[in-house]
């Protein structure tokens, strides 16, 4: 891994940023300039251009140049998947009304295309039975690795918007992928990934702790995507790695959106209409309300520190596969029911009812918050007869 040629790539990745960014400070008429305040997903207060999708594209397209230039190789997957998802999310980012259906419809055909075209399939599962229903059927392999990219890119799309959040939590993943692959000599790879967490740091300078960009929807569906295929290849490359491992480093993206279509579902709403009821959200509203100065950047500090701790027991028993493959499957539902826990525990808190205007049902809150509770715990009873 040439560590010149990653200092002068950041410096690039930085340029390509700063110039973007300034050009569109003065244009303050742009669509891609975000100054909706009322959407239930809205937590700042001044325009902030949703540009930093537009800007990773660039430098990611920078990276498939000179990767040709130099070494003769075409990462032709990467690219497609990239540049697709980026234009399906930056529609949205420049204003093209796409009903939410049908961007989710749009985006289901675009993946499996993408999936079939370039094998992006998902076979070790930890769980037997589904490994060979995979095997046997080919529909069902399509449909689980679909499922797992429209969870990690929607994740994605779920928590952009707060300073520092996506990009800190993006940056933590590839980071452990990272130190994976290197350990296990993979260093081309490696290197790829290590040019995307400098893509990565170059967004956060200009998002956290004050936020003077957006990933977007372009960024997010992009980073979202890229980040599915990043845990797959590591996965193909170190087959020796339990599955479990790489769902506990992506717990927080996938369980987001699964708890939030079981809430939204319980209270008899559209799943993909937005709300101001996740997790992040309520963490924002408790910060807040004890006056405590930014907690917007605060709200993403806090919880990629509780992420990263939660993660960190899996990163240093990666290696041994056959003695903690059942560490990393119970490990992975323990911190299911700890994500459930908290959001519990934070939206029937006192304040935060409070803060909702008094106007929350809390015996139905309870009620459905149970559901979900007891379908988490459906989850890990369903594992245990597996074993």
């Amino acid at each position: 891994m040439n560590f010149i040629n990653l200092i002068i790539y950041f410096a690039v990745t930085f340029l390509i940023f700063l110039s973007v960014y300034l050009f569109i400070k003065s244009k303050t008429n742009l669509s891609l300039i975000d100054q909706n305040y009322n959407k239930p997903q809205a937590f700042h207060k001044t325009p902030i251009p949703r540009i930093g999708g537009f800007a990773a594209i660039i430098c990611l397209c920078v990276f498939f140049l000179l990767n040709y230039i130099f070494n003769e190789i075409i990462l032709y997957d990467y690219a497609f998947v990239a540049i697709s998802l980026f234009i399906l999310g930056f529609l949205d980012d420049i204003k093209v009304k796409i009903n939410p259906n049908s961007r989710l419809v749009f985006m289901i055909i675009l993946l499996c295309f993408l999936i079939n075209i370039f094998s992006l399939f998902i076979y070790k599962t930890g769980f037997a039975f589904l490994n060979n229903w995979i095997e046997n059927y080919y529909f069902i392999a399509i449909l689980f690795s679909l499922l797992c990219f429209v969870f990690i890119i929607n994740g994605a799309n779920l928590i952009d918007g707060f300073n520092g959040l996506l990009g800190i939590h993006f940056l933590i993943i590839n980071s452990v992928l990272v130190y994976v692959n290197y350990t296990n000599n993979h260093a081309d790879f490696s290197f790829f990934l290590m040019a995307q967490i400098l893509i990565i740091i170059s967004f956060i300078i200009f998002n956290f702790p004050k936020s003077r960009i957006f990933l977007g929807d372009g960024g997010s569906y992009l980073f979202g995507g890229l980040i599915s295929m990043n845990v797959i290849n590591t996965s193909k490359l170190n087959p020796e790695i339990s599955p479990f491992f790489f769902c506990v480093i992506l717990f927080y993206l996938f369980y987001e959106v699964f708890f939030s279509f079981c809430r939204k579902a319980f209270k008899k709403k559209s799943p993909v209409k937005p709300d101001s009821n996740h997790l992040h959200m309520l963490i924002f509203d408790k910060l807040q309300s004890l006056n405590i100065k930014n907690p917007n950047a605060l709200t993403g500090l806090v919880i990629n520190l509780v992420y990263f701790l939660l993660i960190l027991p899996v990163c240093f028993n990666f290696s041994s596969a056959h003695e903690n493959a059942l560490f990393f499957r119970y490990w992975f539902f323990i911190l299911l029911v700890i994500y459930t826990l908290i959001y519990a525990k934070l939206y029937k808190s006192e304040k935060y009812v409070e803060s909702c205007g008094n106007n929350v049902d809390v015996k139905k809150s309870k009620m459905y918050l149970n559901s979900i509770f007891l379908k988490t715990k459906s989850l890990i009873i369903i594992y245990h007869n597996d074993i």
